[in-house]
Formats: C-alpha cells, structure tokens, sequence
C-alpha cells in the first residue's frame, strides 16, 4: 500500500522535534512492512526537492502558508494513495478535499493558548479562532493523536471519531539501575527546543527560588537550541545563576541519555504537550521529572508514582516539589524504578505493531 504524511517539518528540518521524531518512527514501522511511504514537508534553506530518508521518500516544497498548496500539486502527479495523514499544528493540509484519498487527521495538541506564546494579539486570538474553526470543518474526519487531553478536545469540537495511540521512544530503559542518592547538589535538567512554549525560564526562576528560599544547592543542564536561547542565557546572568547553569546545545542520542541519567529530575514546565516524549527518555534513564500540571505532562508523568506534577504552573511550585522530593529520599528511588517500569511498555517495539495494523486498516477503508 501507499502511504502520505503531510507534515511542515520532514525529519531533517533543523527545527524538527518530537512531534517529527515519533511521525518518522511511524513511518518506519510501515516501510519496515514493505508499504511504499512518502512525506510531504515545507522547504527550508539548504534543503534538497527530495531525497530518501530512512526508506521514506521526502518531498519538499512552499512555506508556512503555502505549503498545502504545493503539497496539492505534487501530490496530483504521483500514484494515488492508499491513505493521506493529514498532520495538524495549528494549520492543517486540507487533504480531505483535494486528495481523492482516504484520510486521517494526525495531531498532538489543539494549540490553543500556545498561540499567545509565539504571536501578540490579536494574531494569537486570530489564530485560536482559526483552528477551532477548522476542527470544527474536520469533524467528520477520522483523527489519530496519543493524549486523553487532546482526544477530548477533539471531541469537544465536534469531531466524530478520535483514535488514541501511546507515543512510543527508542530509548531502550535501564535493565539495572545504577546508584543515585537523592541529595545536594540536585542535578536537574531540562531537553527541549529552547522555545517561548517550553518556558524554560520558569526553570531558571525554580533554580534561583530553590536556593534563596529554600538554601538548597542545585544546578541546571539545558540541552536543546533555539530562538530563546540569547534571553534565556541574559536571564541567567540577571539571576546570577552563571557557575548552576550550563548550555550543552543539541546532544547526540548518546549524549542525551547520558545526561538524562546523570539528572536527578527531569523539569518540564512548557505550556502544553501532546505527550513530553523527554519525559519518557528520562524514566528510561531511572529519572524521574516535575512537571506543570498542563495536558499532556499530566499523563506522561504519574503523581507520586514516577515523578511530580505540580499544583500551579508557577516556579514556585517546581522549587517547592523539588524541595519536598528531597525530604523523601527513600520514594524518589521507588519512583526511579517505576519510571523505568512505564517507559519500558512505551518503548516502540510495543507500541508500533497495533498502530501499523491500525494504519493498514485505514488504508483499506476497514477501520
């Protein structure tokens, strides 16, 4: 069978995520089954019209606003396929109807307030509407995402059928874990695009609270790039945070998982996830996190049993978990053990089988 994902970033786009990284391990999973696989992303600057990436052949072409048109054109001089994924971030591909394909709308989070994080007003409220506005056109659209909170959103607008499938990671977990005494300095660390959402300034603020309010030593990775990355560092210095703060950039796999286990507690304080794929890379690793109570992070992380989820969306509330984790140095290696445990089940080996069938059947028209 053919298979097309319509998605603005390919998984060689330098701002690729996770959000790419788990569409590519989808992909993977069908080629791997011997399906013809295509993705359709937006061009950026160095970029080649096409290539072949891990099996799946790459198409470039249009922007932001244009891409769908591209995507219209291209996909009109290839083969039909079987089954169009239709990928939502805010703007769809519209590929109900133009592609004379079957179709399936794949999203992680209905942006919402992650609007007023990347535009002013009113651009941000434009953009709202606009979405809502679209699921709402969608309704009758098969959707695919992995998160309760965005399964319910969904629904709340209309949409008639939703499909939940777990987010998986190739991070393989831990089978013993070494030692790790909870105790000073906390070693945390935070693995994410360094974006306005993620709010990786709320983490520099717990650091700078954990020491003034609660004289507890600590001190903070930052591994990602982006945008935020100069305000982020100016922050840094404004706090006097320069000798607990230290920027490793984008790691390797390899590098990463190291990092994630050295950490005592990954911190996750974004505004919204479809999931916290590095919530799930770091209890592979034996760590737990304390993280926002915002969706996404809220299922990803189990309160109490593999990390913390904090009553406020506040620094203060990372800075007090923190503090009240390290009264309880017997629990934390409890929750290490049960983070492990849950990112194990969540490892792609388990997860992709029934969301290939699931796929395949789409493509048949059987689902």
């Amino acid at each position: 069978m053919r298979f097309l994902m319509l998605n603005w970033r390919d998984p060689r786009h330098p701002l690729a995520g996770g959000a790419e990284r788990v569409s590519l391990a989808y992909l993977q999973g069908l080629v791997q089954r011997g399906h013809d696989v295509s993705w359709f992303a937006n061009h950026f600057p160095g970029a080649s019209d096409t290539e072949v990436v891990d099996g799946i052949h790459v198409a470039r072409s249009g922007g932001k606003f244009t891409a769908w048109l591209a995507a219209r054109r291209w996909a009109q001089q290839q083969q039909p396929f079987d089954l169009v994924i239709d990928q939502h971030h805010g703007i769809p591909w519209y590929a109900p109807w133009w592609s004379n394909a079957r179709c399936v709308a794949y999203i992680h989070e209905v942006l919402g307030p992650i609007w007023g994080s990347f535009f002013p007003w009113p651009v941000s409220t434009v953009g709202r509407l606009q979405e809502r506005w679209t699921l709402r056109r969608y309704r009758r659209v098969p959707f695919w995402t992995g998160c309760d909170f965005t399964c319910d959103a969904l629904k709340a607008l209309g949409v008639e059928t939703v499909h939940q499938i777990s987010y998986g990671i190739d991070t393989s977990a831990l089978e013993e874990l070494d030692d790790k005494l909870l105790e000073e300095p906390l070693r945390l660390i935070t693995v994410s695009r360094l974006a306005p959402n993620k709010r990786i300034d709320h983490a520099l603020a717990a650091l700078h609270i954990l020491r003034e309010d609660h004289g507890i030593k600590a001190e903070l990775d930052i591994v990602g790039d982006g945008q935020e990355e100069p305000s982020l560092r100016r922050r840094v210095g404004e706090l006097g945070l320069e000798d607990m703060v230290q920027f490793r950039g984008a790691l390797d796999e390899e590098e990463k998982d190291d990092a994630l286990r050295r950490a005592h507690f990954l911190v996750h304080t974004s505004v919204r996830e479809g999931w916290g794929l590095n919530v799930t890379e770091a209890n592979a690793m034996g760590t737990p996190a304390v993280v926002y109570p915002v969706p996404g992070l809220e299922e990803s992380t189990w309160h109490g049993k593999t990390g913390w989820v904090t009553k406020t969306e506040t620094p203060q509330a990372i800075a007090a978990a923190l503090a009240e984790a390290l009264r309880q140095p017997d629990g934390y290696q409890h929750w290490r053990v049960a983070a492990r445990d849950r990112a194990r089940e969540l490892h792609w080996d388990n997860v992709l089988p029934d969301a290939c069938d699931w796929l395949e059947a789409m493509a048949r028209g059987e689902a």
